[in-house]
C-alpha cells in the first residue's frame, strides 16, 4: 500500500480554524488526523503542500516512524509548530489508515486497552457575561450534563501582576463555581501562562479554599526555573505543556520535576505515537498526562486512543459540548460524553469519518483569539 496524495480541508469558526488532512492510498482506505492552528493555518496548509511532494506520496502508509523521522529531519530546518502540526495531521491520518486495514481501532495497536473510559472535562462552556450569577448558572449547566469535572480561567485579561480588586472579581467567579457544581466535581485552574511566580502563587492561596485539582500553566512557558518556582510554593499540582511542540523538549520539564501533569497537545505534538512515547516517559518522572484538546472530533478521537491505552492518563479537555458545538456534525461518529465519561470505541482505525460536504458549510475564517483582550473568554472577536 502506498500513499497518493492529501487533500486538506480547513473548518472555520470565528475564534478557531480547523485543520483536517485526508491521506489517500492506492488501496482506497483514506484515513483522516486534525490540528488546530491559532493564526497560522495559512501556514500549515502551505507546509503540507511541500510536504506532501518532498516526504508524503509514495509513502508506505503503516510506515509511520520512518514517515514521521523524515518530515521531522528531511528538511533540516527545526521543527516548530507548523511543522509538528502537520506530521500530526499525517499521522494520525495513518494510523486510522491501518486500523482500517487491520480491523482493529488504533488503542489496540497501542498496545491494547488498559482502560474501557476516559474520564472528560469541560472547556468552553463560559463564555458568557464574566459575572458570578452567570457563571453559576453556566456551570451548573455543564453538571447537568453530566460532567464532573470543567476548567476555568477567571482571571480576565491580566498579565504577571493581577491587582487587588481584579484579584478579588476572580475568587468571586470560583466561588460561585464551586458553590454550583458542589464538592465532588473536579475544579481545574487556568492559568494561561500570564503570571509573574510571585503573583500566580499568591493567586493559588487565594484560590486554595475551592480546592483546585491542578493549576495550570501558571507562569510563561519559557522559564522552566520560574515555574519550578511556583511549584515548591503551592500545593496545588501543577500542569503544563500544550505549548511544547516536541517530545525532546520536556526533558528539561520532567529533570525540574516542576510539573505533576503534563498536557501535550497531539495535534502539535507530531501525533499519536509521539504522545504515547511521551506518556511513557512521564510514567517514569510519575508524572500524569492530560492532553491539551481544543481542537474537534477528529482530535479528540485521537487523544481517546492513546488515553484508552495509557496508564498514567487522567482526563481530556472537551471543547465541542460548549464552543461551536455544531462543528460535530462535520464528523461521523464523533466521540460522545455520557455521564462525564468517554467509552472506549471497538471501531477500526479511529472510528471517525470526515463528512467533506458538512466540512465545506463551515469556510475558513479570520479566525482570532487574543487572551489578553477584554472579553476574550466570549470566543467572539467580534464582541
Amino acid at each position: 500500500m502506498r500513499i497518493t496524495g492529501i487533500s486538506t480541508h480547513v473548518v472555520g469558526t470565528p475564534w478557531r480554524n480547523l485543520t483536517y488532512v485526508q491521506v489517500h492510498t492506492d488501496e482506497g482506505l483514506t484515513g483522516v488526523g486534525e490540528t488546530r492552528m491559532l493564526g497560522r493555518t495559512d501556514a500549515l496548509v502551505g507546509y503540507l503542500r511541500e510536504a506532501e511532494v518532498n516526504h508524503i506520496a509514495g509513502s508506505d502508509p503503516f510506515a509511520i516512524e520512518d514517515l514521521v523521522r523524515r518530515m521531522k529531519y528531511g528538511d533540516f530546518g527545526r521543527a516548530g509548530e507548523i511543522v509538528m502540526s502537520g506530521i500530526a495531521c499525517v499521522e494520525t491520518a495513518c494510523w486510522d489508515i491501518k486500523g482500517k486495514a487491520l480491523g482493529v481501532p488504533v488503542w489496540q495497536l497501542l498496545g491494547g486497552a488498559v482502560t474501557d473510559r476516559v474520564k472528560a472535562y469541560a472547556n468552553g462552556w463560559y463564555t458568557t457575561e464574566r459575572t458570578p450569577e452567570a457563571y453559576h448558572e453556566a456551570a451548573r449547566r455543564v453538571v447537568e450534563r453530566g460532567y464532573r469535572a470543567l476548567k476555568i480561567d477567571p482571571f480576565g485579561a491580566g498579565r504577571l501582576e493581577l491587582d487587588h480588586a481584579e484579584s478579588r472579581y476572580a475568587v468571586s467567579l470560583i466561588e460561585a463555581v464551586r458553590d454550583a457544581v458542589g464538592d465532588e466535581t473536579e475544579l481545574m485552574l487556568e492559568m494561561h501562562g500570564r503570571f509573574s511566580p510571585a503573583t500566580a502563587v499568591r493567586l493559588a492561596r487565594e484560590m486554595a479554599p475551592f480546592r483546585p485539582a491542578w493549576l495550570e500553566e501558571p507562569v510563561p512557558p519559557e522559564n522552566l526555573k520560574a515555574l519550578a518556582k511556583v511549584a515548591g510554593r503551592v500545593d496545588v499540582p501543577v500542569a503544563t505543556g500544550e505549548r511544547i511542540h516536541d517530545r525532546i523538549e520536556f526533558r528539561e520539564l520532567f529533570e525540574s520535576q516542576a510539573a505533576d501533569i503534563v498536557q501535550p497537545d497531539v495535534g502539535h505534538v507530531g501525533g499519536i505515537l509521539e504522545t504515547r512515547k511521551l506518556a511513557a516517559t512521564a510514567e517514569t518522572h510519575y508524572v500524569l498526562l492530560a492532553p491539551h484538546n481544543v481542537g474537534g472530533p477528529v482530535l479528540t478521537a485521537a487523544s481517546l486512543h492513546v488515553g484508552f491505552s495509557t496508564p498514567n492518563f487522567k482526563v481530556l479537555e472537551h471543547f465541542n459540548d460548549f464552543a461551536d458545538a455544531e462543528i460535530k456534525k462535520v464528523v461521523k461518529g464523533a466521540p460522545e460524553v455520557v455521564d462525564g465519561y468517554f467509552t472506549r470505541s471497538e471501531a477500526p482505525g479511529l472510528g471517525v469519518e470526515l463528512d467533506t460536504d458538512a466540512a465545506a458549510e463551515f469556510p475558513q475564517q479570520r479566525a482570532h483569539f487574543d487572551l489578553w483582550a477584554d472579553g476574550w473568554e466570549k470566543r467572539n472577536p467580534d464582541d
